[in-house]
């Protein structure tokens, strides 16, 4: 395996996994922002006011996202191990 190949890999690697967790990433940050600009409008500082409505969010956004999730780890696993024969 030449270096160029284990760096496009891992390139690939890594911006996968960036797309795949972006969309529960990005929403649970929106909600804890939102959440964050409530308690500081409202003085109220709740460790579960924080922490429940992120949680609610990450699941759904699993939930709504899971399939294009799982169809772009297998279109990355199906790729690599397509390229298994030329890297010999």
């Amino acid at each position: 395996m030449h270096s160029d190949l284990a760096m496009k890999m891992t390139s690939d690697l890594f911006w996968t996994g960036l797309l795949v967790c972006l969309p529960v990433l990005g929403l649970t940050l929106l909600v804890g922002l939102a959440v964050s600009v409530l308690q500081v409008i409202t003085q109220i500082q709740e460790m579960s006011l924080s922490f429940i409505p992120k949680l609610v969010t990450a699941g759904v956004a699993v939930i709504a996202f899971g399939p294009w999730m799982l169809r772009t780890l297998c279109r990355f696993a199906i790729t690599l191990w397509s390229q298994i024969p030329s890297m010999v």
